[in-house]
Formats: C-alpha cells, structure tokens, sequence
C-alpha cells in the first residue's frame, strides 16, 4: 500500500521494516508491505494523512501520476481538472475509444478534412488519452492526469504525422475566436508537435499566434522536441522546436522514471531536446516530466497502430476484439502530463494566468544534481505541489500563515534568462498578468510598471518555512541587483545563458550534423552582449560550422517513437527503430 503523510510527518520506526522502496519524496510518502495485524494501528497514527492499495504497474501513466504526485492530487484532494477544457493540436483523435469520451469538439485543418473525427496516424489519441483518458480499458490503470478534462480536438498532422504551420496558425485561431464562445472553456492548450526554429519568436508567425492565446489567459503547453543526441549518441544544444522556443510558451522536456514509482533514480531522457533555443538564445526547456514507456490510447484505425503492434498493449477487466493501448516515448508524451496537472491547477484556482502557472510549476519542481538548466529547466514536475500552491493562493490569508512548502520544491524560477531564488511568489504581483511576456523588465516592454514577482525571504535565506504577510518594502523588482541581473539573492553566474553546463564539455550545436564537433567559443561562437536587462545579441562566428536540413513551414508530431528506442528530432517522415 502507499501511505502519504502528514506535511512534516515522519514513517514510525515501527514501520520502517515494512519500507522496502525508499521515501516517495513529492507526497511524503512511502509504499509499504504490512501485514493485516498492524492496519489498524497504522490508520490510527497521528503522521499518517491517507492510506492507498496500491496495484501491480507496468510502464504506464499510473506510474507517471505517481511519480509526478497526480494521482495524489486526484485523491487526496479531489481534483481530476472538471469544468476545464483542453484543446489537443495533433493528428486527431481515434472515431471510438472506451477511454476518450469527454470530447467536446473537433475540427479538422488538413488538406482533406473530415467532419467525423479521426486520427489516421494515432499520435493524438495518444496524447488525448494521457492527458484526459478515463483508463476504461484498463481498470483505470491507463488513466490520465486529468481525467474530469474535457477536450476539443484540433487535427493538424496527416497519416504520417506531417502537417504545416498555416494549419497550425489555423487552430490557434479559431482557439483565440472560440475559447469562451459556445459553452467553451478552453483554458489550455496541448502541442505535442513542433517546427524548425528558422526566425526569432519575436517574428515567428506560428510563436505570434500562441502569443496571442497566452495573452488571452489561455496556457499553451508544447513539448520541447526530441533533438537531445545526434545518430551518433553525442548531446545536441539548441535544438528546441518552435512554438516551444518562444519566453510566452509553456515548454515540457522529457524525464525517465526508469520504471519505478520513486523518484530517486528519475533521470533527464537522453532525446530530450535542450537549450538554449537558436537564434534568440533564451533558456528552454522551462521543466521535465515524464515521457519514457508511457503507456496510453491509440487508435485502430491510425498507421501507428499497424507499423508498430509490438508495442501494443491489451485491455485489462474487460475482453477487446483489439489492443486499446500502445507504448510510446517522447516530449509528446511528457507535454500532455504538465497540460493535465494545469487542467487539475486551474480546477483547484481557475484565477491563474498563464505566468502564475508557470512559475508554479517552476517553483514547485524538484532540482535533480547533475543537469543544467539547460537540461532539466527549473527541475522535475512535482504536480502535487503545484496543485496545492495553486490552492493555497486561491483563498484569502493572514499575516503569519504557513504557505505549503516542501524541503524538495527547488524554489527558483528562470524570469527570462534570469534565474530568481530566495524568495515567495505574489499572486498579485504585476508580473503575472495577461498581456506582461515572461522575461519583461516592464510590464510594456520598455515603459510601464517595473516587474515585482513576490517578496524576499529573510536575510536571504527561505529555509523550510515561510509565512505570508512580507512587508511591502521587500518586493522584488527589476533592477535592485546591481541594475541588470535581477535575482532573490544571486550573483550574475546564475543567470542562464549559453555556456552554462561548464567549462571543456563538448556540445554539438543545432539540429544535426554528425561528422563535427564544435566546442562553445570555436566554430560555433557566440559573444554574449547586454541589451538593457534581459536580452542577448548574438554573434556568429563562422557561418558554414552548421548544415540545417529541414524543411521550413512544416510540424511534425514530436514523439511517436515506441518504446525502448526514441524518436529523433522532426523528422518529415516519422522513422522507428
């Protein structure tokens, strides 16, 4: 069984015996293996908050909800992200399935589209269901984050998972003409797909176009691309896809739980695209979250299902002509785990903006030894956490409250380029209203307000345990560390720039080019210059150190690789090895 503690609570020494996996540190929890003498006692115990049957897991998403602490918002405290809409671009969704019967909507943008829904490559029914699913099929064992989450439906990728930017745009604007029309409530958007970076954010039609959801109060989640190694095994940088490169975006990279239910032995996926992002040089991904061997809905009828049976999986309670489920890896699946844990977010405080939500994640996230931010973002998603701060500011508080703080939150958020620590978030603050872009030294750019995000901690130093009701006079604004590196307390080497993963470590630059290896300062040079407070100018020294070969004006799907290898990054036409 997995019994979660209370906050500060302690496993009795009585029943330490009886832990035989270790502490599950984001519910203060632990599985344990007790004989029926001592439930009662143990049900009795002052520590203990809820005791759960636990159940035999396999690569699922019932891992990833409990590793990430999902399942625990779920039932701990009641959240499942109803009365929430998520809008899913993808390849479509799968006519029938058990699992998938919250769809609200569905509009097809391809070449050929369709008024029955579909999905002739199975990609989205995949992503559907590890955001929304119900795990029918399954017992509930396949369920998704936010299984209460209504869905609209958004086709944009054909058969082979290829689909073009003006699609895309299309979507996105008819979310931006529909979100709240007609019985929607989008608040969320899902897109397990991505694009080549060939222009900056600031131009970039398809980063504009999410922009414009974001400022309407919508989050729009993206995976962060699959362009981690190159064929050969060697670490790739700078290889986020668009919409995920853009400051605005929500960006999710992919974390292994390596097939276990605690999180100590979580690992960073190697395919996992890592900053910074080309041409702007701002730093991606924003966090991490499970997207290795993630079990979910496929449909029949999609090219994945008959290219890749091996990696089906069949229904469990209930006898299928078909197999309901297959394994899949890749930021795609990562994506969908954060869109539901904001589904449960906005559930649990439907006040929260875009900004808000992402600096709670962020906040919340669990700092892993041995990644840069560059790597890991602000940490790995911790969504029980993030559920319970986003409850916490949903109510009035006084002077001297306890916030919800656990010792494994990282505590930091990356503001830009800018890393930012020792201090406690303000649900006012200006900082995270509509309209301000994350990483703005001024709520309008270059005039405006100046940015306060919260207050700081006491000599600098939160500790474990912070209390709401900070004097005014400790607000954090843009400019109070020396004009141009604003932090809660750090010097200029936390700033997140390029170069951070240290000194004589080899990085290969872009997308691809396997027979070079080019170190940070030589053919792929880049000369850091300020510009006011937050912003890089790039030089590059050496234009011929790279060849891109992509196409422009196209979005691929950003996993539907199978389990145990990984999908490369964009690839026009979808390879599985």
């Amino acid at each position: 069984m997995i019994v979660t503690l209370e906050p500060g609570g302690v496993l009795p020494a009585s029943l330490q015996q009886y832990d035989h996996t270790g502490k599950l540190s984001t519910i203060n929890g632990h599985v344990l293996d007790v004989p029926d003498s001592v439930l009662s006692s143990l049900s009795a115990n002052g520590n203990v908050r809820h005791v759960h049957g636990d159940r035999s897991v396999h690569a699922s998403n019932f891992r990833t909800a409990i590793s990430s602490g999902a399942f625990f918002a779920r039932t701990d405290l009641g959240y499942t992200g109803a009365g929430v809409e998520v809008a899913v671009i993808d390849s479509g969704l799968a006519y029938n399935h058990d699992d998938l019967r919250n769809v609200t909507f569905f509009k097809d943008f391809t070449s050929l589209p369709r008024l029955t829904r579909y999905d002739d490559f199975g990609h989205g029914t995949h992503v559907a269901g590890i955001l929304a699913g119900n795990g029918r099929d399954s017992s509930g064992q396949n369920a998704g984050i936010a299984p209460g989450a209504s869905l609209a439906v958004l086709k944009v990728l054909d058969r082979n998972g290829n689909g073009t930017v003006a699609n895309v745009i299309a979507a996105l604007e008819w979310v931006a003409a529909n979100y709240n029309q007609n019985g929607h409530n989008i608040r969320v958007v899902n897109m397990s797909i991505g694009a080549p970076v060939t222009e900056s954010y600031d131009v970039d039609p398809l980063t504009l176009a999410a922009k414009r959801l974001v400022d309407l109060g919508i989050t729009v989640v993206a995976a962060a691309g699959n362009g981690g190694n190159d064929s050969g095994g060697h670490p790739l940088w700078g290889a986020i896809s668009a919409p995920a490169n853009a400051p605005w975006v929500l960006t999710v990279g992919a974390s292994s739980t390596q097939g276990t239910l605690t999180r100590a032995d979580d690992t960073v996926a190697r395919f996992s695209s890592r900053g910074p992002t080309l041409i702007d040089r701002a730093a991606k991904p924003d966090l991490v979250a499970s997207g290795v061997g993630t079990i979910s809905t496929i449909a029949t009828e999609g090219s994945l299902y008959s290219i890749n049976s091996n990696f089906l999986v069949a229904a469990t309670g209930v006898v299928l002509r078909t197999k309901p489920y297959m394994v899949l890896s890749g930021t795609s699946m990562s994506a969908p785990v954060v869109s539901g844990t904001v589904a449960l977010m906005l559930q649990a405080n439907p006040a929260l903006t875009p900004n808000l939500i992402k600096a709670i994640l962020q906040y919340t996230a669990e700092i892993y030894p041995g990644y840069d931010p560059l790597e890991q973002g602000a940490g790995f998603l911790n969504a029980l956490g993030a559920v319970r701060l986003s409850k916490f500011y949903a109510s009035a508080h006084h002077a001297g409250d306890a916030a919800p703080v656990e010792p494994i939150w990282g505590r930091q958020i990356f503001w830009g380029n800018h890393r930012l620590i020792n201090g406690f978030m303000l649900p006012t603050a200006n900082a995270w209203s509509n309209g301000v872009p994350w990483g703005a030294a001024k709520t309008l750019g270059e005039t405006g307000d100046n940015i306060v995000w919260g207050t700081a901690c006491g000599g600098g130093d939160c500790g474990d345990n912070i209390v709401w009701g900070t004097a005014d006079g400790d607000n954090i604004v843009w400019g109070t560390a020396d004009g141009d590196n604003i932090v809660w307390g750090t010097a200029d080497g936390d700033n997140i720039v390029w170069g951070t993963a240290g000194e004589g470590r080899q990085h290969r630059v872009g997308h691809r080019d396997p027979g070079r290896q080019h170190r940070v300062g030589h053919c792929q040079r880049w000369r850091q210059h300020r510009l006011g407070h937050d912003r890089w100018r790039q030089h590059r020294v050496g234009h011929g150190c790279r060849r891109r070969q992509h196409r422009v004006g196209h979005v691929d799907a950003q996993s539907a690789a199978p389990q145990p290898p990984e999908e490369s990054f964009l690839r026009v036409v979808p390879r599985f090895e």
